[in-house]
């Protein structure tokens, strides 16, 4: 049995054939998105049918993973009535606020959703929608995921086809900021709160349930978000904490109980598989490294190297990574800092080196934050471009204070949605027990310099997203 898993991500379509038994890569196929924070649904579907030709017509099941949080909004004819606003559309801050404040305060968010929303949350986008496009809004008969909708239209028969209209799963959902994961059910009333009427919601189905077929007759899954994806991809498990370098930084991990965090730091999510997913995003990861490759005039390999060639603290140097605003912290109009600077240390290696520091800071703090949401963290297992460097592989224990493992490089996320898939074709309680593949381990002494410089430099910048660089130091 073939078993089709599909990544929708931010930037492209990949899609894995793999063998439903035990999990092996037997093709794969891929296809470019547009750029951009919006992004018209059909360029996804389009990029779908490239990277699934002649893959997806040899699978007996389907599932799809996607970027979480997106907004695809419809009619009452199902079609499309704007682009889609991506997870890193950042233009509905306000409105995040203005919804935190209406609904209760962050208290009430957490207790509820699990989460206190950020513009990335589908929520803010549809209180976004009703105030900048108001004719829009109104025409909205339904709202979806990207995965979600991309599930809809492979269906062609089954409780996700056409004519009853689309499904998800409770893990997508979860990040919408209309969901309860500790209940699993729709919270439509803060939809409409935030449209200003109640939207039609997909059906949340079973993690592992046959929702329809597709046009070849193969059984199509739920489908997730594609951090659930990952963490079902690697098969997390219970101890071990992800730390994932990409366009974005994620860290999360598997637990058996619902997170509900105040602080607005840790998004309590739901899985893939009836479980937890206490996880954080930050914004700036794998562009951040990027960004200053091109400064020192080089790539991301030569960064790594150049970052190996100094020494730990980068001379001094310290990089506020928040090139284009952040997430996590909430701080949407910030920007990044360097600070440090002298004639002696103003140099590549250093620079490159603050980066990748920065980086990882950040990710360690926000392991920190899940662990105290009650996932153990015994290892970190590293993924995403960036778990490439090896200077990155070297330092992270250091900055992590734990071991820390690099999985063999893989499409982590459309693995996920192969392995559901596979799991909804067995019909079995559990996911299929695929074999995992883990390297050595990566050690190396704690240096909690790191964590206190970046910590330091974030206290001393945060007021400055407020007062502003025209407002006079003595009135900050």
């Amino acid at each position: 049995m073939l078993v089709a898993g599909v990544d929708s991500s931010t930037q492209s379509t990949k899609v894995l054939l793999c063998q439903a038994e035990d999990g092996t890569v037997l093709a794969r196929g891929s296809a470019p998105h547009p750029p951009g924070t919006e992004c018209d649904p059909a360029a996804w579907w389009s990029a779908l049918e490239q990277a699934g030709q002649g893959l997806l017509d040899r699978a007996d099941a389907v599932a799809v993973a996607a970027q979480q949080h997106g907004m695809v909004v419809v009619d009452e004819d199902g079609q499309v009535i704007r682009p889609a606003m991506l997870w890193n559309d950042l233009k509905s801050a306000a409105a995040a606020r203005e919804l935190i404040d209406e609904l209760g305060g962050p208290a009430w968010w957490a207790s509820h959703t699990g989460s206190v929303p950020s513009a990335s949350f589908t929520v803010t986008k549809l209180r976004w929608l009703a105030e900048h496009e108001p004719g829009n809004a109104a025409r909205v008969a339904r709202v979806m995921l990207p995965h979600d909708w991309l599930t809809w239209r492979l269906a062609v028969a089954g409780p996700a086809g056409p004519a009853a209209g689309p499904v998800t799963d409770r893990g997508d959902a979860s990040g919408t900021g209309y969901f309860s994961p500790a209940e699993s059910r729709w919270l439509p009333e803060v939809a409409a709160a935030a449209l200003g009427h109640e939207p039609g919601l997909p059906r949340i189905a079973k993690p592992a349930e046959v929702v329809g077929e597709t046009a070849t007759g193969a059984a199509l899954a739920p489908g997730t978000g594609d951090n659930m994806g990952a963490a079902l991809g690697l098969g997390l498990e219970p101890g071990e904490l992800v730390t994932s370098i990409g366009t974005s930084g994620t860290a999360y991990a598997v637990t058996e109980r619902a997170a509900a965090d105040e602080s607005g730091m840790v998004a309590g999510f739901a899985d893939a598989t009836g479980r937890y997913l206490p996880l954080i995003a930050t914004v700036n990861a794998g562009l951040v490294l990027s960004a200053v490759a091109r400064l020192i005039g080089t790539d991301l390999d030569g960064l790594s190297e150049q970052a190996l060639q100094a020494e730990p603290g980068a001379g001094g140097l310290v990089l506020l990574p928040y090139l284009d605003g952040e997430r996590s912290p909430n701080r949407p109009d910030a920007t990044g800092v360097l600070r440090g600077l002298t004639t002696q240390n103003m140099t590549g290696p250093n620079l490159a080196r603050a980066a990748i520091e920065a980086v990882l800071g950040t990710l360690a703090e926000a392991a920190d934050l899940i662990a105290a949401q009650g996932a153990s963290r015994q290892r970190v297992l590293l993924i995403g471009g960036g778990a490439r460097s090896a200077a990155a592989r070297r330092i992270a224990p250091t900055v992590f204070g734990a071991p820390v493992l690099v999985p063999a490089p893989e499409e982590y996320v459309a693995l996920g949605a192969a392995r559901q898939a596979a799991w909804a074709l067995a019909g079995t309680p559990e996911p299929p027990a695929w074999p995992r593949h883990l390297p050595e381990e990566y050690t190396g002494a704690p240096d909690n310099g790191v964590r206190q410089r970046l910590a330091w430099l974030q206290q001393a910048t945060a007021e400055w997203d407020t007062a502003g660089w025209d407002t006079p130091v003595w009135q900050r």
